[in-house]
Parts: C-alpha cells; sequence; structure tokens
C-alpha cells in the first residue's frame, strides 16, 4: 500500500504535471444552458466518465478523467432532482471539491463532515450511492448524510455550523489513544457565522498539532448572500486585497491556504495535499483551506437565480419548457403559509412603525421578502445565528422596538437560553413567528419542527398562536405583536388549508363542530360533551372530519371539536370547558409527551379531587422519537394524527 507521504509526492507531481498544461476550470467546459446536450464533444465539453464505485476507484482515475467524471456527476444530479426535487444548488457547486476530497482523504478512516449536510449528495455518489435511489422519499436514500445507510456518513445534519467542533472533536480523541490520521470540516462562509462555528475555530486554533483541516467552502452564499464583517473579510481574501498573512485565520494561530478555485481538480488536488502535510505536523497549527466555488455551477439556470440559486427545487424540466399561449394563462400560484405570514408582517409593519423583523440568514424562506422590498431598513440579517436573533430582539425591546423574530421552527432549538432567560424572564416585548412548525416530512429528522411547542410550555409567561388556517395566521401576527412579552406564532410547511370558519366564538375559544342531540338548535349552553375535541393548530380540518365520521357511528354523541386560538397559556375557557366534558381529546402537531396537551392534562389533574375527578384524558402527538424521511401525510397517519387515526381515539373514548 502507498504510504501517505509517497501519496502526497505522487499527487503533487500529478497536479504539478497538469497545472503545466492546463489553466483553470473554465465554467463552459461543463456547464448546461438550459439543456443536457446529447453530444457533449459538439459543444467542446469532456467526455463522460462513469461514476466509480467507491473512493478507491475514484483514486485510481487520472487527474486527466476528473472533468469527464464531474460532467457525468452534474448530469445525475439535474435528473435525479428534476423528478423528485432535493437541494441542487449547493450540489452543483461542491461537484469538484467532492472529488477532490475524497481522492485526497481516506473516508471513512479519516472522517468527512459536510457541514450543513444537504451539500453532501455528490459525496453519497461517489460512495456508493450513484443514483441517489428514492432520494428523500419514505424508504430511500435521506437527504441529509445518514449512519444508517453508509460509513461515509458521519453526522445528519441539517442545522448550520457544528462540524468544526465534530472534526476536532473526533481528532481530540483519536489522538488520546494514539490513533493519527486526518479529520476534515466542510464548511460554507454562510455557515460560519453561526457562534458555535466561531467557537470551534477559537479552540481548534489553540490545538497545536490538531489533525483536523476545515475546508471553507466560499460561495459568498447561505439562501441569500453572506452578510457581515466576515463577508466582507471573505471579499478582500478572495480579491487579493490583504498581504499574506493578514488574514484572520492566521492571527487566530491556524495555517491558512488559500485562496483556491473550488472548480480546479488540480489545484484542489495541490491544496489539499498541503493541508494534509499541515495535518499531520505536530508544530502546526491546524488548516483552514479557503475554497471557492459558485453555488449551482455547472447550471445556467441555477447559476442566474439571483434569489438562492435553486437552493432547494421541487420537481422540474431540464428544458424549459415553452412558455403558454396568451388565451392559456398558467393557474395562480397556490397560497402558502409563508406566503400569508409575509402578507401579515407587512401590514403589522404599517401599521407600526416600531415593528422590526429579524431573519437568520433565511430572509426569503420564512416570509420577510415583501417587508424587505418594502422596508429594507426594518429587516435585519444576523445571519446563521439564532442565539444571536433572540439577543438582538432582547435588546431591540429594551430599546423601544417592537422585534419579531422570523425562524423555521427546528432552528427555535439553538436558542432556547435566549428565548428562556434573555427573552421572558426580563418581560421583553418580542415575538417569534416559526415556519415549518410539527412534521415537515422530506428533510427528516433534523429537519421536524416538532419541538417548539414543548419548549413553549416550559417557558412561563410565553403566549402562543396556533393557528388553523391562514385567514387565523393574518389575524394571529398583530394578535402576538399586541401581546405583551413573549409570543409565539406557529405553522407548518407548505400550503396553507381552506379556511375552516367557527361556528360560534366564546369567550375567545372557537367551536368548529358540535354534534349530538341539540347539536342543530345551537343552543346558548350545549351541555357536557360526551367527548371534548381540542384541536390545536393546522390539524383542524382533520379533527371536525374525525369527529363528523364517528357522529354518523353514533348519532347520540356529544362531541364538540373546539380550537381555543391562544395555545398558550391555557385559557381558562377551556379549562372550565374541559371539567365538564366526560372525556377529553388533545391533537396537536408536537411532541405528545411535553406539549399542550401534557399542559392540559397537569392543570386537569391537578384541579382534580374524589368528588370532582378529572375527566378521560387522551393526547395525540407525535412520539418521543426521530422520524425518518418521508411526506407528511404518511407520517401523519403512521403517528394517528390523521382524520382516521383522530377517529380511532374518539371511538376509544366514548
Amino acid at each position: 500500500m502507498t504510504s501517505t507521504r509517497e501519496h502526497i509526492a505522487a499527487v503533487r507531481g500529478e497536479a504539478a504535471v497538469a497545472r503545466s498544461s492546463t489553466r483553470p476550470a473554465d465554467p463552459a467546459s461543463f456547464a448546461f444552458p438550459g439543456v443536457l446536450p446529447q453530444d457533449a464533444a459538439a459543444l467542446g465539453a469532456p467526455a463522460e466518465v462513469e461514476i466509480p464505485a467507491n473512493p478507491e476507484q475514484l483514486r485510481t482515475l487520472h487527474l486527466d478523467q476528473l472533468p469527464g467524471l464531474a460532467r457525468t456527476l452534474r448530469r445525475r444530479l439535474l435528473e435525479i432532482t428534476s423528478e423528485h426535487g432535493g437541494h441542487l444548488g449547493p450540489n452543483l457547486g461542491v461537484v469538484e471539491l467532492t472529488i477532490a476530497l475524497h481522492r485526497e482523504f481516506r473516508s471513512p478512516q479519516e472522517p468527512i463532515i459536510f457541514d450543513t449536510g444537504h451539500q453532501a449528495y455528490v459525496h453519497k455518489m461517489l460512495t456508493g450511492r450513484p443514483d441517489l435511489d428514492g432520494l428523500r422519499r419514505e424508504g430511500g436514500t435521506s437527504g441529509y448524510p445518514d449512519r444508517r445507510e453508509s460509513a461515509h456518513d458521519v453526522v445528519e445534519n441539517s442545522h448550520a455550523s457544528g462540524s468544526i467542533a465534530w472534526a476536532h472533536g473526533i481528532d481530540r480523541a483519536r489522538r488520546r489513544i494514539g490513533q493519527r490520521g486526518v479529520t476534515v470540516a466542510v464548511i460554507g462562509d454562510g455557515a460560519l457565522t453561526g457562534g458555535v462555528s466561531l467557537e470551534a475555530l477559537h479552540e481548534l486554533a489553540a490545538d497545536v498539532g490538531s489533525g483536523a483541516v476545515v475546508v471553507l467552502n466560499d460561495n459568498t452564499r447561505s439562501y441569500a448572500p453572506t452578510i457581515g464583517g466576515l463577508a466582507a473579510h471573505l471579499q478582500q481574501l478572495r480579491g487579493g486585497e490583504l498581504p499574506a498573512g493578514a488574514d484572520l485565520f492566521t492571527a487566530l494561530g491556524l495555517t491558512y491556504l488559500g485562496p483556491v478555485d473550488g472548480h480546479d481538480h488540480a489545484a484542489l488536488a495541490d491544496v489539499l495535499a498541503r493541508a494534509r502535510s499541515v495535518a499531520e505536523d505536530p508544530a502546526a497549527g491546524a488548516a483552514v483551506v479557503h475554497v471557492v466555488t459558485r453555488k449551482g455551477a455547472g447550471f445556467d439556470r441555477a447559476e442566474a437565480d439571483a434569489l438562492d440559486h435553486w437552493h432547494a427545487t421541487g420537481p422540474f424540466e431540464i428544458t424549459p419548457p415553452a412558455p403558454p399561449a396568451a388565451e392559456d394563462p398558467a393557474p395562480p400560484a397556490a397560497t402558502t403559509w409563508t406566503a400569508r405570514l409575509g402578507e401579515a408582517v407587512l401590514e403589522a409593519a404599517r401599521a407600526d412603525e416600531r415593528v422590526i423583523a429579524i431573519s437568520a440568514a433565511m430572509v426569503d424562506p420564512v416570509g420577510l421578502t415583501p417587508m424587505q422590498r418594502k422596508m429594507p431598513d426594518r429587516v435585519l440579517d444576523v445571519g446563521i445565528a439564532e442565539q444571536l436573533a433572540l439577543g438582538t430582539a432582547a435588546g431591540l425591546s429594551r430599546g423601544g422596538a417592537k422585534p419579531l423574530v422570523a425562524l423555521y421552527s427546528t432552528f427555535l432549538n439553538r436558542a432556547f437560553d435566549q428565548m428562556l432567560l434573555d427573552v421572558a424572564l426580563h418581560h421583553e416585548d418580542v415575538t417569534i413567528t416559526l415556519d415549518r412548525a410539527g412534521i415537515t416530512g422530506d428533510d427528516g429528522p433534523s429537519h421536524h419542527g416538532m419541538w417548539d411547542l414543548a419548549l413553549a410550555a416550559q417557558v412561563p409567561g410565553a403566549t402562543v398562536f396556533a393557528p388553523r388556517d391562514g385567514d387565523q395566521l393574518a389575524r394571529a401576527v398583530p394578535a402576538a405583536l399586541a401581546t405583551p412579552g413573549l409570543s409565539l406564532v406557529r405553522f407548518p410547511k407548505g400550503k396553507a388549508p381552506a379556511a375552516l370558519p367557527a361556528i360560534e366564538t366564546r369567550e375567545g375559544i372557537d367551536t368548529l363542530l358540535r354534534t349530538g342531540p341539540e347539536a342543530a338548535d345551537a343552543p346558548a349552553d350545549p351541555g357536557a360533551p360526551d367527548i371534548l375535541v381540542v384541536s390545536i393548530g393546522a390539524l383542524g380540518h382533520a379533527a371536525v372530519a374525525a369527529a363528523r365520521e364517528v357522529a354518523r357511528e353514533h348519532p347520540e354523541a356529544r362531541i364538540h371539536v373546539i380550537d381555543p386560538v391562544q395555545a398558550l397559556p391555557l385559557p381558562t375557557p377551556l379549562l372550565k370547558a374541559a371539567v365538564r366534558a366526560r372525556a377529553v381529546v388533545t391533537i396537536e402537531d408536537g411532541v405528545v409527551e411535553r406539549g399542550i396537551g401534557a399542559a392540559l392534562v397537569h392543570e386537569l389533574t391537578t384541579r382534580a379531587t374524589r368528588e370532582h375527578p378529572a375527566p378521560l384524558l387522551r393526547t395525540i402527538g407525535v412520539p418521543q422519537s426521530f422520524p425518518r424521511h418521508a411526506k407528511r401525510e404518511a407520517i401523519l397517519e403512521r403517528c394517528g394524527m390523521d382524520a382516521a387515526g383522530i377517529a380511532r381515539t374518539l371511538r376509544e373514548v366514548l
């Protein structure tokens, strides 16, 4: 077997030969002008090379074959994602880089940790999964690294900024037992704005002789252009505006290598070989390799997309469809929860000049684009830093503003401390909107927004709104902004359902359905129900459908379906209604053991006496688990949270 030193020399020699006869990769050499050309040679593009079965076979390819392999990988990425969607832009941008990483480093013995994992499609294709079978579909390939799929996958990480800590931790553990080798963290410039990545760099810089290598994949973007002082510093490095050694990384004590063209196979081979030499030098500071790439590289429609370079896409036609005829206009786009949120936030900002919106590097995905276009000075992007977003919001509130922090629900987990102790403890007036709350589906366990209700239920004084439809969301945003202290508004991913009107609103509680002998008469006091169904959020339609189904089987059953509108604190009228019912069933799109239903169970059982026992109680929600990727509807069905599952529970308590 070739030694590491011999391998380095061979790679450097091969790179030198290639560098003497080739220029850095020309984007046109692998660009797809909107279509996949059948005759690559006709366009002067390299002939395609079959995807190797494993990294060992990849390392046998000659440098001259790599552009052809890159072309094959890009073609397959387009074909696969065009059918079912996925994270296309980030993976098009790391094709050459991923090839180079697997040629230089011996995964899985030398682990490669992608931050975040949505840029690992090419990594999967080069480690035995060339077709990404069933990508993001139930039972198929995950859209993120998954240890159950391969020993080459280390961290299932849809949350950014953790890769350096992982790589350094693995390296430290191995050195303690006398194992040497390299661990690699591949982190984007966007993810480097996250606090934990900067903390990890700070710690890594103090560990001289570490075998960790940080590959900084600088494409100037997360979803949107990277912002802040670090982005400006990287721009200076890319532009050659700083003298050697004047970079931040060198100042910390790290070994800075770059910047390097991330689409140049020879340059990548050379710089990664040098990074290995640094990692194996016990007297050197850990290597930081600055690689400059283009998000969406090689597919002109992605590269030309100024919004997010096709960061994530649904199914699409590789060949652009012809524009519709004038007499056959395209149907209007479906209204999504996110779009309704954006409208509501803009209206609230127009009504109150104190409203300032904050995003953690996701202005468009969380619905703030309408406000940003109209009021750019009142939308703050703090980078991939949810803790900073909440801390900044607390300060803005103290200064007299009315901050609204818009996040994906899954990322609220990262800022629980700030929500609890910076905002709630100090009674600061902060509103948090949580997109993709509950089960999200295709993105898998680390992206589900199923913990927010459980987290909020632990925060003293928190007010939670979980609207059941888009109309209710439009009302919830101004209601949250008008509520003193911490308020949260949560809603799921996708298309907002049709409006579900209340048949009655009493003391702030919406009644959605009432069955039984007296239901048609709608009396002022409908009496104690056999079952009180408490529907939290977007499962209202399923709750009503389930109650109707059971009522057809049991026409005498008095089933009342209500929406408390304000989920937390538990409204007093809700508690009064619950103690009168023979049975209470709660339904929520969140972890069942710690959410709204659990809070209601606690209140009812605490108030119960022998003379007035608590009603029969059932809570429906997501089990304490990490649901695998599948369609949202399939996961809800599996958890008994669809109409059929809710109906089963209602029958059990009748």
